[in-house]
């Protein structure tokens, strides 16, 4: 059983529970998620069975889409609900819907970060959220980090000084710095109040299942139904087709000459037909050269 699970990871769990929740399910120790959720986010997990966990840095790569509201006039420790309050002021006068738009297009593009205190980023060796918990303050290093869309829904947010943004972004963001951030160039304090992952690369909330679901449909041995394939993981990467010959070659993790075009993505796809073979890249050594990177034993 090989493909990709577009899991709906509910609040409460983390993404390793999830794992090892579905490993009992499916039967199978070959599962791995594409990027972790906080226990207190639901969203888009997508999870990687058989074959497919050899993909998770590249679905890891992809764009990530998150709905989240910014809540002005508190600040908290975490960056979010769940932490203590640090800092509070009044909030004289509500940004009007311009003010926001005009501060959230600021933010589009490449954008430096300084990752939150509790956060898994290592300084020194050492995961910062375990500074924190000692409470010891380290000097945290700016991040670049790309936000492809960033925007302002309106009639969302459920408390006054409270607004609900769409942001698209790039690996590494993280949501609740980012609405600090606008918080600051606002002028107020502010803290991430709520968070949804709606869109992982090209799996979307609409096609997520529960973990109820896929236990059900075990239940009626219909589990594989569930998957997509392991190409729909990599669908970002540029392809090259090859002919039987060459696909004999590449499924024995032979080295390629470098076809005479230009590859918009650098690994990319080798498919046979509609059947994912392999992930190559341009050889380190030699750019006249092809070579696997992954060799998928699917059939």
């Amino acid at each position: 059983m090989d493909g990709i699970l577009p899991l709906w990871k509910q609040r409460g769990m983390t993404s390793h529970d999830c794992v090892m929740r579905l490993r009992r399910i499916l039967h199978t120790k070959k599962v791995g998620h594409t990027g972790t959720l906080d226990p207190e986010v639901e969203g888009v997990l997508p999870i990687c069975v058989g074959e497919a966990t050899k993909i998770v840095p590249y679905l890891t790569d992809t764009t990530k889409t998150y709905i989240a509201t910014v809540r002005l006039g508190i600040e908290t420790d975490t960056e979010d609900s769940h932490g203590h309050i640090t800092n509070q002021e009044i909030v004289q006068q509500t940004p009007s819907q311009q003010a926001l738009e005009n501060v959230l297009g600021s933010f589009e593009g490449d954008v430096y970060q300084k990752p939150p205190m509790y956060s898994a980023v290592k300084v020194n060796g050492k995961k910062l959220y375990e500074y924190a918990r000692e409470k010891k303050n380290v000097e945290r290093p700016l991040r670049k980090i790309h936000i492809y869309e960033i925007s302002y829904i309106s009639g969302k947010a459920v408390h006054p000084n409270s607004f609900t943004i769409k942001v698209v972004c790039g690996k590494g963001t993280y949501i609740r710095t980012l609405c600090v951030d606008i918080g600051k160039k606002l002028g107020y304090y502010a803290h991430m109040s709520y968070l949804e992952r709606i869109q992982t690369g090209v799996f979307k909330k609409s096609e997520s299942i529960t973990l109820q679901q896929v236990e059900n449909a075990a239940k009626e041995n219909k589990q594989a139904s569930l998957l997509f394939p392991i190409s729909s993981g990599v669908s970002h990467l540029d392809v090259l087709e090859v002919d039987d010959v060459t696909c004999k070659r590449v499924l024995h993790g032979q080295k390629l000459q470098k076809p005479n075009r230009i590859f918009t993505t650098d690994p990319f796809r080798i498919m046979h037909g509609d059947r994912l073979i392999a992930i190559y890249q341009t050889h380190p050594d030699n750019h006249h050269l092809i070579k696997p990177a992954r060799v998928f034993n699917t059939n």
